[in-house]
């Protein structure tokens, strides 16, 4: 490359790193909603009750279900839950498959826009008054399958870009998009959800397809995208191209499976936190539905600071497994502890809830993408750069199966919280 090429170079790398930002940060931000309108749920079921039996019409355009035959609504909600999430758990072993085989700027592109379509179409329930619970678990289905494009593709993009050495300090910052997607979709269904919560899900949907566009217009996968002068050098024709990897061969990858398995009891409750916090806040601080959507947002500016120190001390020691053994082990007398301090008030469980982010966040951060990152590059594969998008699916795939399966009580999964044995293979 010529000397004139490098300034250009860095600008499309920076250039990388915030749009796979933004682009993150609208899939999470369309994921949130239903923690926060779910709050609310059990009062507009009461009062759409009374008024159902006292002038007998059509249930009322607040509640998801029709409340005639079906008061256990908790059950409800946990099955719309259920249904995105088996469907996520099983659509990345596939996604990462299928992105190593297709042009990832198509396939990320076409998976936002029908994320923003199928979120759009969860709020055009309250719109055209319908109640059906099949038609709920349809969308939540959908959706979850789509958004299976979005990591395997961000990630093998940022994998392109930027080398090994530093991408703990790089993706701490990058993964903070987790977080602050979650933050932007409490804060814009907290908006709506009093009084007219189709809206909570119609304008995330709507941002997250506008990104979409957004995606294929200006997204370049990888540093050979980039049209740059060069100076005449001696080319060497390959004998062989790359090749995508097979499933089994990603699985044989050293770590790969350790890693999954870390990554599914940390992201078992990290999700546990992201579907269910806001309403254990309004139970145990008794806030509103705003004001519990809004104090729930620590948990992820905790995930930010977690994200960022995982990845600094991981790039000092060159130590990612020990890393997320120590803050792990440490996550778990943490939670237990914020079961019982966030009894005491609102300024013990702002303080838990930053710390308990910054534990449980910080090594899933670091698992979902530097370690990703590395396992698709590692050296067992002679330099087959093919393998990023697999392997990031296996992995984040195996945490999502952990995600599948938590519950309301946040003192279940505790115990469970902890590192497996693994090898210190990077």
């Amino acid at each position: 490359l010529s000397r004139s090429s490098l300034p250009l170079n860095k600008h499309q790398e920076s250039l990388t790193l915030i749009l796979t930002f933004l682009l993150y940060t609208s899939f999470h931000l369309s994921r949130k909603p239903i923690s926060i309108v779910k709050v609310t749920y059990p009062d507009l079921h009461c009062c759409c009750y009374g008024m159902f039996l006292l002038v007998n019409e059509e249930p009322c355009k607040n509640i998801f279900f029709d409340v005639s035959d079906k008061s256990n609504y908790k059950q409800l909600l946990g099955a719309m839950d259920y249904s995105f999430l088996c469907a996520y758990a099983v659509g990345m072993y596939l996604s990462g498959i299928i992105g190593e085989r297709l042009p990832i700027r198509l396939y990320l592109t076409v998976g936002m826009l029908t994320s923003g379509l199928f979120t759009c179409l969860f709020g055009l329930g309250y719109v055209y008054n319908i109640h059906s619970l099949g038609f709920y678990v349809f969308v939540q289905v959908a959706n979850g399958l789509v958004q299976t494009t979005g990591w395997p593709s961000v990630v093998t993009c940022i994998g392109n870009w930027f080398g090994k050495g530093r991408r703990g300090l790089i993706m701490g910052l990058w993964n903070s998009h987790t977080s602050v997607g979650n933050i932007l979709g409490s804060l814009i269904a907290g908006y709506w959800v009093s009084s007219n919560w189709g809206l909570s899900f119609i304008v995330p949907g709507l941002i997250i397809a506008a990104m979409g566009v957004v995606c294929f217009l200006f997204l370049i996968e990888r540093e050979e995208s980039v049209c740059v002068p060069v100076q005449p050098v001696l080319v060497v024709k390959s004998e062989s191209k790359p090749t995508a990897i097979s499933f089994t061969g990603a699985l044989r990858i050293p770590g790969v499976i350790e890693f999954s398995l870390c990554l599914l009891f940390a992201k078992l409750v990290s999700y546990t936190f992201l579907f269910w916090l806001p309403l254990y806040i309004t139970k145990a601080a008794h806030l509103d539905a705003k004001k519990a959507g809004d104090l729930s947002t620590l948990f992820d500016v905790g995930g930010i600071v977690g994200g960022i120190l995982a990845g600094v001390i991981s790039d000092k020691l060159g130590k990612r497994a020990t890393t997320c053994a120590v803050m792990l082990l440490l996550a778990a007398p943490t939670l237990y502890g914020f079961s019982m301090i966030s009894q005491l008030g609102l300024g013990p469980t702002t303080g838990m809830l930053l710390v308990c982010g910054g534990l449980v966040n910080g090594p899933y951060s670091l698992i979902t993408t530097a370690v990703s990152a590395d396992l698709g590059t590692h050296k067992s594969l002679k330099g087959n750069a093919k393998a990023l998008s697999t392997v990031t699916a296996i992995i984040d795939g195996t945490g999502s199966v952990g995600q599948y399966h938590w519950s309301a009580d946040l003192k279940d999964y505790i115990a469970i919280l902890k590192l497996p044995k693994y090898r210190n293979t990077i």
